[in-house]
């Protein structure tokens, strides 16, 4: 069981990471003008770079407690988090008449991996 909640972790982390990194480092306006990116038309362009890094930062958190023993209850407190903000997501996607499942999917899959990281801890 520990080996399926340590590969959901690490591939759930990469996602976020990549997604956040990638809204780090791109110009907002490279950004806003991809097809599935539609939404950031309601964020600013420092809300944006404030999720790309809550996401980073959710990612590592998830990873690094667990990993080197160092305060592991933060690993499930960064899924919850990542799972609270990919419903926030989810939330902006419905009111604009968008496809919300893949907010919804991550949603859930990061309240699984916290929920697994507070039974095994």
């Amino acid at each position: 069981m520990i080996i399926a909640l340590w590969i959901a972790t690490a591939v759930l982390a990469l996602a976020f990471a990549m997604a956040g990194s990638m809204k780090v480092a791109k110009p907002y306006a490279q950004i806003a003008g991809q097809d599935r990116m539609e939404w950031t038309e309601e964020v600013t362009p420092a809300q944006l770079k404030t999720i790309g890094a809550l996401e980073v930062v959710g990612a590592v958190g998830m990873i690094l407690p667990a990993a080197t023993g160092i305060a592991p209850w933060l690993t499930p407190v960064a899924a919850f988090a990542l799972a609270v903000m990919m419903g926030v997501a989810f939330a902006l996607h419905v009111r604009r008449r968008e496809n919300g499942t893949p907010s919804l999917v991550l949603a859930a899959i990061s309240l699984l991996v916290g929920i697994g990281w507070l039974v095994l801890s």
